[in-house]
């Protein structure tokens, strides 16, 4: 199977290096790439690669040259090709209108695809074949869990849930850190026990079975540390108010964007 990327940024190169786990063929146009991994076809221009007819066109470029760029490789798909599109915002009748009428496949990644570990959303065209399905879910589990949405308005909350969300670990991280750092350990120590626990805890969440409010109950203690702390984190609901604002504000931003 041939598969070409129109782009490939920083998030495309990510997801490519996971895909070539694969045995698809691939193929890059991007005019600001100097290289690319070995074993794919690097091009400057759509020209070099006018002749050739692809399985896949991923485009993986910046929302806002979707309209402009698109449009001259609607005629490279092969019969049964379709177009998948890691482009945030660009809904599917957007992408049909540039690709030709051709099935279309959206998916959002978060960053940590970038290292395999990676929660992405996919949401076909109505037109999309199963096998057109199975594919681009099959590629999208090189890196990481996929899950399928029925519409677009769940890509949106998927991005405030997933896709942002890697931004409300990072920065709940950091002020886990400055807290500890506060308490009176060195900023090395501070996140190596920040980032320790987050890992282990996460790992132990992700193996259970059990409900999370019986993890986070399994180590707190009546009148214990935990109990005292978790009192001051979230004892009148103050943390579970602001997630679900951070969510919200997330997902109203998300259809501004559309």
């Amino acid at each position: 199977m041939n598969i070409l990327l129109v782009g490939c940024g920083k998030m495309g190169g990510a997801l490519l290096e996971n895909w070539m786990r694969g045995d698809e063929a691939f193929a890059i146009v991007d005019p600001q790439l100097d290289r690319a991994p070995q074993g794919v076809s690097l091009h400057s221009r759509r020209e070099e690669v006018a002749d050739r007819r692809f399985d896949v066109i991923v485009a993986a470029i910046k929302p806002q040259m979707i309209d402009q760029v698109m449009p001259d490789y609607s005629s490279m798909f092969t019969d049964d090709g379709y177009l998948l599109s890691i482009a945030a915002g660009c809904s599917i009748a957007r992408l049909q209108q540039v690709s030709g009428s051709r099935p279309v496949i959206r998916v959002m990644p978060n960053l940590p695809a970038a290292i395999g570990a990676g929660v992405s959303a996919l949401c076909a065209s109505a037109d999309a074949s199963e096998a057109q399905i199975g594919h681009a879910r099959a590629m999208m589990e090189r890196t990481g869990t996929v899950i399928t949405v029925e519409d677009e308005d769940a890509i949106d909350r998927f991005t405030a849930v997933a896709g942002s969300g890697p931004g409300y670990v990072f920065e709940l991280a950091r002020a886990y850190t400055e807290a500890a750092i506060a308490l009176g350990f060195d900023e090395a120590q501070a996140r190596a026990m920040v980032i320790g626990t987050l890992q282990g805890t996460i790992a132990m969440a992700a193996q259970s079975g059990e409900e999370l409010e019986t993890l986070r109950d399994s180590v707190t203690s009546k009148g214990g540390t935990t109990a005292a702390g978790l009192a001051a984190l979230n004892g009148k609901g103050e943390l579970s108010a602001l997630l679900s604002a951070t969510l919200e504000a997330a997902y109203d931003r998300a259809v501004e964007l559309r």
